[in-house]
């Protein structure tokens, strides 16, 4: 018998390449912010701008997981717990 659970499932390169991708974004993101000519309270308003978008998209896409998740719940008495 298979021991598939019939949920799709990422492979490990594919969240190393998410990791790895975030993480150039970030660090290219901050690179540039701290590199800026400007006065300080800009980079410093520019780097929370940042963080909050970041945090924001977070929580966005666990709401969506979330809504999707709860949309296709559905009771299948075989289905491996």
């Amino acid at each position: 018998m298979s021991e598939a659970s019939g949920k799709p499932q990422n492979t490990a390169a594919f969240y190393g390449q998410a990791v790895a991708s975030f993480s150039v974004a970030i660090a290219a993101t901050a690179i540039g912010i701290f590199k800026l000519q400007a006065d300080a309270w800009v980079r410093a308003f520019l780097a929370i701008a940042v963080l909050y978008l970041v945090t924001s998209s977070f929580t966005l896409a666990k709401v969506i997981r979330d809504r999707q998740d709860a949309a296709r719940t559905t009771y299948n008495p075989f289905e491996k717990l």
